[in-house]
């Protein structure tokens, strides 16, 4: 009920709260997630580090110091300058599936914070925005560091590959997203390691990661085509190697927003089913 404008202004209805708008109540449950990882932080970034620099290592110079003796690299780039760009894109891939798994399937059934979240104005669809919105920050870390890395070790040939995150972080999004919606259809985490072994591991090994695909049998090719990672991996090497076709990258980039948009809508209905009784 509203206050009588002709009743004196008391200290407690000085003090009490503006209702939360809205369009702004996907923002407690971001700050939500950023308040627990103030617990591991530390630990999160030092993996985020070190995962790139292992890589770099062992694919970019030891697998690629190979290739270059053999057959002069990849496509007319160093083995390190043709593989790290398509490694960036991968790292996006996992660090959404690994924040979008077990973290949704234990905020519904084992820690239920997004029960809790549902006691209070905040809806479904804000508990998508602003945890969707949360996995987008953390792979833009890692895609952040990744990129620092890189350049400490000569992978990128040109400062077009600025333009990557925001890529990368679109590739890992059309990863993030349908996840969610997988998650919210689980009882327990069986599904997840059927999803990690038979669509992570084979997309890292054959959406043109480490090798063009050509090199694939040409029935598999389509199949790469229409995955995001392939979508992600192509466009960061084109702007690694410096000379962006503008029109190829609209495409990889309306081809990820369409595979958010959609599988936005899926996780969407998937969370209400299973939050709204």
């Amino acid at each position: 009920m509203a206050a009588d404008p002709t009743l004196p202004t008391t200290a407690s209805t000085r003090n009490t709260p503006e209702p939360f708008p809205r369009s702004r109540r996907w923002q407690p449950v971001f700050a939500f997630w950023a308040t627990q990882y103030k617990r591991t932080w530390q630990g999160n970034v030092v993996s985020r580090f070190l995962m790139p620099v292992m890589f770099l290592l062992a694919m970019g110079l030891g697998l690629g110091s190979l290739v270059d003796s053999s057959s002069g690299g990849v496509d007319g780039m160093p083995y390190l300058q043709y593989v790290v760009p398509g490694i960036l894109a991968a790292q996006a891939m996992w660090v959404a599936m690994g924040e979008s798994s077990y973290t949704v399937l234990g905020a519904i059934r084992w820690q239920m914070q997004y029960h809790a979240m549902l006691a209070t104005p905040i809806g479904v669809a804000d508990i998508l925005i602003g945890h969707i919105g949360w996995v987008a920050s953390q792979i833009a870390l890692a895609t952040g560091i990744f990129l620092a890395v890189g350049a400490g070790f000569g992978a990128w040939a040109s400062w077009w590959v600025l333009l990557a995150l925001p890529l990368t972080v679109l590739t890992g999004l059309a990863f993030t997203v349908p996840v969610f919606a997988f998650a919210a259809t689980q009882e327990n985490d069986a599904g997840f390691s059927i999803m990690f072994r038979f669509v992570m591991t084979p997309l890292f090994l054959f959406s043109g990661t480490f090798f063009p695909l050509d090199q694939l049998p040409a029935f598999l090719r389509p199949i790469a085509w229409v995955t995001p990672l392939w979508h992600g991996v192509d466009g960061n090497r084109d702007l690694a190697k410096g000379s962006p076709d503008w029109l190829h990258l609209l495409g990889h980039t309306a081809y990820l927003l369409l595979v958010v948009v959609v599988t936005g809508w899926l996780a969407y209905k998937a969370f209400r089913r299973r939050l709204v009784v």
